[in-house]
């Protein structure tokens, strides 16, 4: 088993303007970069990915800063794993588990 402060989390939270036809493709396209590089959305302008290694980390903000588009903000968070299985959700009024480390981090 591995430990909940060894897998490092990347949020990603934008606000990008969408008011010109050149503004919605350039949006679109970093939304679609995001889910490329294997990030999940988790609400609109909020997409979230799983890392193993700060080395890893450190290579997603760079892709992230590549596709930056002209305007607009864009804010990057990391946190532990640990710190993820704490976050409380709901959708309505029912209270949602934790979501769990992706598949692709198992172990044969």
């Amino acid at each position: 088993m591995f430990s909940g402060y060894r897998f490092m989390w990347l949020l990603v939270m934008f606000d990008l303007p969408v008011l010109s036809k050149a503004e919605r493709k350039e949006a679109s396209e970093f939304r679609m970069s995001l889910l490329d590089e294997g990030f999940h959305m988790v609400q609109f302008s909020v997409y979230a990915r799983c890392c193993t290694s700060p080395k890893q980390i450190d290579t997603y903000c760079k892709r992230i800063e590549g596709a930056l588009p002209a305007g607009g903000e864009v804010q990057i968070l990391q946190f532990t794993d640990k710190q993820y299985a704490n976050i409380i959700t709901y959708y309505g009024k029912k209270k949602q588990p934790a979501k769990k480390i992706p598949d692709q981090f198992s172990l044969f």
